[in-house]
């Protein structure tokens, strides 16, 4: 028999193990029983869009027929993004290089570049020609291109008619000289004569100091010497020793060449961000790294009509002769500042001559094609008039690659008007046919296909163009096939995928007054 308290202690032990026991056991179920931690909840794919851009959408994974995969949408994409919204997957992004950059404000310096050449200034050119007949006696300057100084003896001339004119001037003179004491009638009579005979000789272009020695010596001269009447070099010469001329016939004509013009031609569209006293840069082929700084001095009020272009007239120092009439120059004219403005870079502007389209991106993988007004434009950015605000990413670099990865023009159907929209442009549409002609040379494929519930068209043939070119390796004529296509403009049905029918379609004559005829 037991002792009363090893009994007790006994108890005491089970109870305390019956404790422990029991606290590890409902902690087990406690853990057991806890609900497991929250994981990252992956939104629920919705649907599978095409790779394409086009407006094509699965319920379940599937390839295109150029064996793309269509790209998931998820729970919540669906409203981020609408019809006109390009989607790339990332690693095509990645590889095709796309490069972004946020739209700025700032403000635009442009450069107006134009062609030019050089020329004479007008007002430092003179012409050298007697007022009186004559010949040529003598040559001192014998060359064109010949360099003179002010003053410098060009030509002598002997002419009868100024011969003449000296001694009826000198004979005046002397006849002055010996009224002195006459009475005031004869001595006026005489002053008369001598200042008329004078006058002549100053309308003949007698020079000053030939008209002092007439008088001094009273002895008139054979020849007259004509001089240069500025610096600069001959660039023209008519005279020939021993040659007749007329009165008012031009024998040398003289250029200061230390100014030259510049004459600019100036496309139409440039011509009002000019304006007077702008600065300007000329490069001239001749002198490679060189530059010559000249100011805008007129523009000139006419348009060439053949060219579309205004003149510009530039003037330039021209030390040491460099600049030589007739040389070609490239002008770049200083325009007038436009101030801030939301600019993106020149490379971000996809121009299809009708239409300025900028890739907009719109998240991960998605672009959006946003039609763009422009304004100015720089070296390196371009102003946005409507179209893109400020901050927005726009894709400067690989957009034309995602233009023909994602068949932009599809896309960019998204951008046509409400009732166009009723019209369902843009959507997909399935029919059966076979292939009767391929035109490689358009991207044109021949049809005959059976009727299109979607769109309430009969049977007929009908000729459709091809979203991408590589379709064409597969096509053949007389190939029965199942295609789908949509409507990219206006009347211009494109085929976005096909693959070939089971069984060969027949053709169907079109029915009389089929409002589609012209499809044909």
């Amino acid at each position: 028999m037991k002792h009363p308290a090893a009994l007790a202690i006994g108890a005491a032990v089970l109870a305390a193990a019956a404790a422990g026991g029991g606290y590890w056991i409902g902690n087990r179920n406690a853990v057991e029983a806890a609900p497991p931690a929250v994981a990252a909840k992956t939104p629920r794919i919705l649907y599978y869009r095409n790779p394409m851009g086009l407006p094509d959408t699965s319920p379940v994974p599937k390839k295109d027929p150029m064996g793309m995969d269509y790209i998931p949408v998820h729970e919540g994409e669906d409203d981020a993004g609408g019809a006109s919204q390009l989607r790339i997957s990332t690693e095509k992004v990645q590889k095709l290089g796309v490069r972004t950059e946020k739209a700025s404000i700032r403000t635009i310096d442009r450069a107006v570049r134009a062609a030019g050449r050089v020329e004479p200034d007008e007002r430092r050119t003179f012409t050298i020609a007697p007022k009186f007949e004559g010949y040529v006696e003598r040559l001192h300057v014998n060359a064109t291109g010949q360099e003179v100084v002010k003053g410098q003896p060009l030509f002598e001339v002997y002419s009868p008619e100024l011969v003449s004119a000296q001694r009826e001037y000198a004979i005046a003179a002397q006849g002055l000289q010996s009224l002195k004491g006459a009475d005031s009638d004869a001595q006026g009579g005489m002053k008369q004569l001598a200042e008329s005979s004078l006058m002549r000789l100053k309308n003949w272009d007698i020079s000053e100091e030939q008209v002092r020695a007439l008088a001094r010596s009273g002895e008139a001269k054979r020849t007259m010497t004509f001089r240069s009447p500025v610096s600069g070099v001959v660039t023209e010469k008519k005279a020939v020793q021993g040659m007749r001329f007329m009165p008012g016939e031009m024998l040398y004509q003289v250029t200061d060449l230390s100014t030259v013009w510049v004459l600019a031609d100036v496309f139409e569209q440039d011509i009002g961000l000019l304006k007077p006293r702008a600065k300007a840069k000329v490069a001239i082929n001749a002198y490679p790294g060189k530059e010559f700084e000249g100011t805008v001095t007129y523009i000139y009020p006419t348009l060439q009509s053949a060219t579309r272009t205004v003149q510009v007239r530039l003037e330039l120092p021209n030390p040491g002769h460099m600049l030589k009439p007739g040389m070609f120059a490239d002008v770049q004219l200083g325009a007038a500042s436009r101030g801030s403005a939301v600019t993106v870079p020149v490379s971000a502007v996809i121009d299809s001559g009708t239409r300025r389209i900028v890739l907009v991106q719109a998240g991960e993988g998605r672009f959006e094609p946003r039609e763009v007004k422009l304004g100015a434009s720089g070296n390196e950015y371009v102003e946005i008039l409507d179209g893109v605000k400020e901050g927005e990413d726009v894709v400067v670099a690989a957009n034309f690659l995602i233009d023909a990865e994602s068949n932009l023009k599809a896309a960019v159907g998204g951008f046509t008007a409400p009732q166009a929209k009723d019209k369902q442009k843009g959507a997909g549409h399935q029919a059966e046919g076979t292939i009767d002609e391929i035109d490689a040379s358009t991207g044109t494929v021949s049809i005959s296909h059976g009727p299109i519930d979607s769109l309430k068209w009969p049977a007929m043939t009908m000729d459709f163009k091809v979203a991408n070119r590589a379709l064409l390796t597969n096509m053949k004529p007389g190939t029965p096939i199942r295609f789908e296509f949509v409507e990219r403009q206006e009347g211009e049905w494109v085929i976005t995928g096909f693959q070939p029918a089971p069984a060969t379609i027949g053709k169907a004559p079109p029915q009389p007054g089929d409002p589609h005829a012209g499809h044909r």
